[in-house]
């Protein structure tokens, strides 16, 4: 019932970009060679809505003082859960390893891999951004209107960053543990990096301590931190019920401020999105393969087809878990006690199709508003969407609160996600299916490595 409710949804929200985008295409092409009638001139000016007499000019208007508060209305509602969420789900995560004392080799070979393949396929986002440029093929001319109408944050950012000296040890402790915590992650100023690094930080720390609490107070702090982020979640749903009215709304109100142009780099966006994650997936993970298992890419696809097909339908790791815990120990013959750590594990904290996917979008929206992320920027965004990433919540659409605070983190305006939401259900399902596919993987080479070690422990 709940795929199906989300895929209702998923559907409706198709629609709305597909109804903002004819609208939006109608009114760039008709817009400008019709007039508005003159009675009309003075009731729009006494109501706020400024135009030069073309339709195009007053929908232009219209979108500003009706259509983006409206849709605002939506990505506050995101805005709002982001730093509970980011705290409550990364400290959960943390408490449920339990005394990492005693999770022994088997935990640290999941981790080494976790990390490894998260790293890996953001590098691989970040790399093909850069690359194609998506947000390159927007003219100067609709950038400034785009920066005129969101960009404060993101001019800030950029006069911070001329200022700013390289990275250093003092820089990176000052990022990750300032002073005052709460100064730093409810401050008014998001134009510089560091805001919710500290908070990732402390939510580690606090998970870590937990584990050592006693049975009775690590479950309390535990059940807490579930309600918490089970709270987030529901505003998240709450929000995503928005979005099918939303998402055209915004859409139209970029199109008809921006011009055609910005469906050219969207359409170069996705197609790159797509593009590496099946490099990712197809590609890295046939190399691990390859280097640390018997299987050949081939067969170990085919065996698995099965599970990225559930991962791609439902767009959530969750759904697929009971899937990939049978083809898992059935096809793959992996240890049922490895597949029976790995693979939960996995749906929580092994996400690269997510972390992928949030690289992407910082990069290109950061391309759109005309920040220009350095390499070392681009560094820190790596090591935050892997953090971030593990956060997510296993469902449709888990990742846009996570995105919207990335956004705030690098001073680029977060209210650039929307030029994205009408695209996020096609790219959600990609990076669910290289999500799961990336945990079975991960799986296997564990429990191929496992055996070799306890092959050449044994007498």
């Amino acid at each position: 019932m709940a795929g199906t409710t989300s895929d209702k949804l998923a559907n409706r929200i198709l629609r709305g970009l597909v109804i903002g985008i004819i609208l939006g295409v109608a009114t760039l092409a008709a817009g400008p060679h019709v007039p508005i009638p003159e009675f009309l001139q003075g009731w729009l000016t006494h109501v706020g809505i400024k135009s030069s007499g073309t339709v195009l000019e007053l929908m232009r208007g219209v979108s500003t003082v009706l259509l983006d508060p409206f849709g605002r209305v939506f990505l506050r509602l995101l805005f709002f859960v982001v730093m509970p969420l980011v705290f409550a789900s990364l400290a959960t995560g943390v408490v449920q390893l339990g005394n990492p004392k005693k999770l022994g080799p088997l935990a640290g070979r999941t981790f080494f891999f976790f990390f490894l393949n998260m790293a890996i396929g953001v590098g691989l986002g970040l790399l093909m951004m850069n690359v194609l440029t998506p947000g390159a093929h927007i003219d100067t001319a609709t950038k400034a209107r785009l920066m005129a109408e969101y960009g404060g944050a993101a001019a800030g950012h950029v006069a911070t960053s001329a200022s700013q000296s390289g990275l250093s040890l003092a820089v990176i402790v000052e990022m990750f543990m300032p002073a005052n915590l709460l100064a730093s992650v409810v401050g008014s100023s998001t134009a510089r990096i560091g805001d919710v690094l500290p908070l990732i930080l402390f939510a580690i720390l606090v998970g870590l301590v937990g584990t050592g609490l006693a049975a009775e107070k690590r479950q309390k702090l535990q059940a807490f931190l579930e309600l918490v982020t089970e709270l987030m979640t529901g505003i998240v749903h709450l929000a995503l019920r928005l979005a099918p009215y939303a998402v055209p709304c915004l859409i139209y109100s970029v199109l008809v401020k921006s011009g055609l142009d910005i469906l050219l780099a969207l359409g170069v966006f996705v197609l790159g999105c797509a593009g590496v994650m099946a490099i990712h997936l197809f590609g890295t993970m046939s190399v691990w393969l390859k280097i640390w298992t018997r299987w050949s890419p081939r067969a170990y696809f085919a065996a698995i087809k099965d599970v990225l097909v559930t991962a791609f339908s439902t767009s959530s790791s969750n759904a697929t878990l009971p899937t990939a815990l049978a083809s898992a120990t059935e096809q793959l013959k992996i240890t049922p006690s490895t597949a029976g750590f790995v693979l939960p594990l996995g749906t929580t904290m092994n996400m690269s199709g997510t972390a992928l996917y949030e690289g992407c979008v910082v990069l290109f929206v950061a391309q759109v508003f005309g920040v220009d992320l350095s390499i070392g920027q681009q560094i820190t965004l790596l090591l935050l969407s892997v953090l971030s990433a593990v956060a997510v919540a296993g469902i449709p659409g888990g990742s846009l609160p996570l995105i919207a605070g990335l956004l705030i983190t690098f001073g680029i305006p977060a209210e650039g996600i929307g030029i994205i939401l009408g695209t996020d259900r096609i790219l959600d399902m990609c990076r669910t299916a290289t999500n799961v596919g990336c945990d079975v993987t991960t799986a296997l080479v564990v429990d191929e490595i496992t055996k070799k070690a306890d092959a050449k422990a044994s007498p």
